[in-house]
């Protein structure tokens, strides 16, 4: 009977390291998973958040232009925003192409404000929604029916300067 007593002493540290080895090869597996389900989810928010940016700047610049005011303020803000979501990438960059995702976001964010300062409008990507402080008819804090409003609020009424007629 042959056997090593010095195996013997280490067999916590054996089967300690066996479960560490299993452990993390499992884990793995799971991360990558769950990071391509993380990533899928987060990416459609930025896609859905991009996407209503693109939609307001192509309504105000189309409302505008309509009315013969190329060279308006808004028009040029919509341009801008319109021209920066376009550089934006649709698909995963690597490390070296150098693309700041939560930078590009942010300025794209500021660009729509801006925007929505030139038109009048309450920025908003939650442009269903109650405005803080309204509540419905009722007053029961959203149950029933919610009272009619339009998507974005007006906070200053247009001048004779705007022209708006819609």
């Amino acid at each position: 009977m042959d056997f090593d007593l010095e195996e013997l002493v280490n067999v916590e540290q054996t089967f300690y390291d066996s479960g560490y080895a299993d452990g993390r090869t499992h884990g793995r597996i799971h991360g990558l998973i769950e990071g391509r389900a993380l990533g899928r989810e987060k990416g459609f928010e930025i896609g859905e958040e991009l996407g209503f940016y693109e939609g307001a700047a192509r309504i105000w610049e189309s409302v505008y232009i309509g009315q013969g005011k190329e060279g308006h303020r808004a028009v040029t803000h919509a341009r801008a925003l319109l021209t920066l979501l376009s550089t934006f990438p649709s698909t995963n960059p690597h490390e070296e192409d150098g693309i700041d995702i939560s930078a590009l976001l942010r300025q794209v964010r500021s660009r729509y404000k801006a925007l929505c300062a030139s038109v009048g409008v309450r920025p908003s990507l939650r442009a269903g929604e109650l405005v803080d402080g309204e509540e419905n008819i009722e007053g029961n804090g959203g149950q029933g029916d919610a009272k009619k409003r339009s998507v974005w609020k007006v906070d200053a009424t247009p001048g004779a300067e705007t022209g708006l007629s819609f």
